[in-house]
């Protein structure tokens, strides 16, 4: 059997390697070299990158193969996210990987402005003895303000306490309750900038939040003050903090991000970065052997997930989060689920409810309705389906759809129903569920006929009116035609007296021989029903 490829764009870490394990065919190739990422992605069911390989629209159309694209680290800037999702390709990142360097490099920098350490090292490396020129300041009793109370900014917070400080923050969605468990001091955001001694910005890069520090906040500040930025370029306009330094408005900074980067020789960042109050680092946030391992290896786990058909719980395009052990079993025979009902409809879907009752109802289970969207458009688009667009075929569709959990379940431990409204008007209904400590997805409910059969690959569906021999008639059939019934099972006639035949059979049903069966036994509903897997 053909191992999955997977293509590493940049260097990682050994334990990246390690992670992936066996079953997958690693290559490499040089991300920065545009035509030989473009041939080596021809192959490639997943591509792992850093930040210097650029994945977009180009790279996405020379992969028809790619399932998922991982990013080593936390900022997706070189993905096109909108780009992968509209192809079905996953992307993942490592959010978590370089929380604790990022947090340590930001109080290496707030400790180099604070005690002027660039500027002595320099010195002293220059053959000078200046102790008296690089008097600093002590951070106890000091206020440091943090804007972004996310993993990274607690960190912060929770490091400097050890320094004495009196940490001060603005978060809009932080909690009074959470920000007292971190023990920061809530303020306005205006406030934080008026009473801080140093800032720190750990916010993430939106519309909203660019240049979200410029004149007018820089004025606010204490003359003494510094800012750090640790996190995204342009969180802090350039201009406006070149000004502020030179004027005399704040008295240093210390800055690890750029709006561009590399600066070019010269931009507004190039000219900060020369100025003896600043504390510069080329983007290092991430940059330790702890955080690039933990990188690798975390998105290596989310490939090999992402390949398997799972979801992960590092997706950025992906509803659904972690999945609980007791849900994830489900997600299966949902997506089966979708497959047998679009093979039964007799038109185009235009609302969907997916029903899950029992003792799932206690779980989250929203991954159920992407589930159940893949597998409803999976043999009816040509484009390749996963959880990523198989919401967006709906949308573009029009099919509303609704998730409705219910405890009380009579007849089975848990059941899911796919119930549909369709353009002629008609319902269709389709229940499964898990029976037996094997857990064998089964469906158990076809409209108003109550039925257990094991999904698998080959199925027939028919209704007909109830008579007898009719079992005797396809029967013949199939045998003539030497395909094999592995499994039958007929359910009681409903109040018109036509009863359904749910068969397994051992492979695809010729045509021919399923309009001789349809013609042979009068069915007003006649179906083969093909489950594909990925």
């Amino acid at each position: 059997m053909t191992k999955p490829v997977v293509l590493i764009a940049e260097e990682l870490s050994p334990a990246t390697i390690d992670a992936l394990g066996p079953d997958f065919d690693v290559r490499h190739v040089d991300g920065t070299d545009r035509p030989a990422l473009l041939s080596a992605l021809a192959a490639a069911q997943a591509v792992l990158v850093r930040s210097a390989t650029k994945i977009d629209g180009e790279a996405l159309a020379a992969a028809p193969g790619l399932k998922v694209v991982a990013r080593a680290g936390v900022g997706l800037d070189n993905v096109d996210i909108k780009a992968a999702t509209t192809a079905g390709v996953m992307v993942v990142n490592a959010p978590t990987s370089n929380v604790i360097s990022a947090a340590e490099l930001t109080v290496g920098h707030i400790l180099s402005i604070a005690r002027h350490i660039p500027a002595a090292h320099a010195s002293l490396a220059a053959g000078q003895w200046k102790r008296s020129s690089f008097t600093g300041t002590e951070l106890f009793e000091k206020t440091v303000g943090i804007f972004g109370l996310g993993r990274i900014g607690a960190l912060v917070a929770e490091r400097l306490r050890a320094f004495g400080v009196r940490v001060v923050g603005y978060d809009p969605y932080v909690t009074p309750v959470r920000a007292q468990q971190l023990q920061i001091e809530l303020l306005s955001f205006d406030e934080v900038l008026r009473q801080s001694d140093v800032i720190t910005v750990h916010m993430p890069k939106t519309p909203e939040t660019t240049g979200m520090i410029g004149a007018e906040q820089l004025a606010m500040m204490k003359p003494t003050a510094a800012v750090v930025n640790v996190a995204r370029g342009g969180l802090i306009d350039e201009q406006a903090l070149f000004d502020a330094l030179t004027d005399g408005t704040i008295a240093a900074a210390g800055l690890d991000v750029f709006t561009a980067e590399p600066p070019s020789a010269d931009s507004v960042a190039a000219h900060l970065v020369a100025l003896p109050n600043v504390v510069a680092t080329p983007h290092l946030g991430a940059s330790t052997d702890e955080a690039q391992e933990k990188a690798g290896v975390s998105v290596a786990r989310s490939v090999k997930l992402a390949l398997e058909g799972d979801l992960v719980p590092d997706a950025v395009n992906v509803a659904g989060g972690v999945i609980d052990p007791f849900v994830r079993p489900g997600i299966a025979l949902v997506e089966k689920l979708g497959q047998f009902f679009t093979a039964l409809s007799p038109a185009a879907l235009t609302s969907l409810d997916i029903e899950v009752r029992g003792e799932l109802a206690a779980y989250d289970v929203s991954v159920y309705r992407l589930a159940a969207l893949k597998g409803i458009f999976t043999n009816v688009v040509s484009d390749t389906v996963s959880y990523v667009n198989a919401p967006l075929f709906a949308e573009q569709r029009g099919i509303e759809t609704r998730l409705i959990v219910e405890s009380e379940s009579p007849l089975y431990r848990n059941i899911t129903t796919l119930r549909g409204t369709l353009s002629d008007g008609s319902v269709l209904t389709v229940s499964g569920t898990l029976a037996g400590t094997r857990m064998i997805p089964k469906v158990v409910g076809i409209n108003d006929y109550e039925i257990e059969v094991a999904l698998a690959h080959h199925h027939v569906v028919m209704r007909y009116a109830d008579r007898p021999g009719i079992v005797a008639i396809y029967g013949q059939k199939l045998g003539a035609a030497g395909i094999n019934i592995e499994a039958l099972q007929v359910a009681q006639p409903d109040g018109s007296g036509r009863a359904l035949s749910v068969l397994t059979v051992g492979a695809s049903v010729p045509e021919e021989i399923l309009d001789e069966m349809r013609e042979a036994t009068g069915a007003d509903l006649f179906r083969q029903i093909e489950i594909t897997e990925d």
